[in-house]
């Protein structure tokens, strides 16, 4: 793992956190500009014509189509027996196993990126999943952002999240697999919002540093707009899509302290909705929850928004969790 850390310090760094720096922009922007506030898809600057890509590790520009004829650009990566890299950890396989095969035996992660930079800027994290878990990836770019054609919104991320996710479904092999979603900031609300419309179809959520709404965000992310955070149309409501979740899918959230874009109060404010959609049971006379043994929050002391992935204990929290859902795992050659 400690092979990651420099590349993945060098992602921290050029990951910009733009919404902190556009506070003076009025209410009139707020309304009819929005959505270059929150999905500033151009920064850092190239950031739609130079997309890093996954050398070293195999993988395919995968185009996909969504239903209202927006093509998106993306990465999958899926897993091979043999990774011929001594970065992979190893897995023990039978020896007439196939690639598909072996493909389908693991699990997939699906990622969704913050709001700033495009999808080829995560590879280093990609790459721990694949590398160091063994995981298929499916690197989702957003509509607007990097190579992807059209226009990010709220509900554009939303029809580009579930034509992924209809991807894998449809896929022969993939469909085989545990889909796990991994969304950092907005990617959170991503996230969210797609298990909430999929609840029997995702089988785990990695969540870091995401909000409980863009409105409830506006006051601590623009301070001088507070006033004016019901101009918000792009809502990403995910404190009260989090109940539609179901109480037995496993989450893990992952909240930095000193966030300075997310105030770790609503990581909390989110994780109590988690906690409370447990259905309580009794048995021997004892109540208890079920499904709350299944989530667990983590908060980095010295964690920001853009540098929490880099903290001590975040990938082997990560890889805990992932280790957790029973699929069998990579050890050590």
């Amino acid at each position: 793992m400690s092979s990651f850390l420099p590349s993945l310090e060098t992602f921290a760094k050029g990951t910009l956190a733009t919404a902190a720096t556009l506070s003076t922009v009025g209410a009139g922007l707020l309304w009819y500009g929005q959505n270059y506030l929150i999905y500033p898809s151009a920064f850092p600057p190239g950031s739609r014509i130079d997309v890093p890509s996954p050398d070293g590790v195999p993988y395919e520009n995968l185009e996909l189509e969504t239903p209202d004829k927006v093509k998106l650009r993306c990465y999958l990566l899926p897993q091979r027996k043999e990774l011929g890299t001594i970065h992979a950890t190893y897995i023990q396989n039978d020896e007439t196993t196939t690639d598909d095969e072996f493909m389908a035996s693991r699990p997939t992660v699906i990622m969704f990126h913050g709001n700033g930079g495009n999808h080829g800027h995560r590879v280093p994290l990609a790459k721990v999943f694949y590398l160091k878990m063994r995981c298929n990836v499916l690197m989702m770019s957003y509509r607007g952002y990097g190579l992807s054609e059209g226009s990010p919104s709220e509900k554009g991320l939303q029809i580009d999240a579930q034509t992924g996710l209809d991807y894998l479904l449809s896929n022969p092999f993939l469909s085989k697999t545990q889909i796990i979603l991994y969304g950092q900031s907005i990617g959170g609300a991503v996230s969210i919002d797609l298990t909430s419309r999929n609840p029997d179809k995702i089988h785990a959520l990695i969540l870091e540093n995401t909000f409980t709404s863009l409105p409830s965000l506006v006051p601590h992310a623009l301070p001088l707009l507070g006033p004016f955070s019901f101009l918000c149309h792009q809502k990403w409501d995910s404190i009260n899509k989090i109940p539609l979740i179901p109480a037995t899918t496993p989450i893990l959230m992952l909240s930095g302290v000193k966030d300075e874009i997310v105030p770790k109060e609503q990581m909390r404010a989110l994780w109590e909705a988690v906690a409370r959609r447990g259905e309580r049971k009794t048995s021997g006379g004892k109540e208890y929850k079920v499904g709350l043994e299944r989530a667990k929050y983590m908060e980095f002391e010295y964690g920001g928004h853009n540098d929490t992935c880099i903290q001590t204990g975040y990938w082997p929290a990560v890889a805990e969790f992932v280790a957790s859902l029973g699929v069998k795992q990579p050890v050590e050659k």
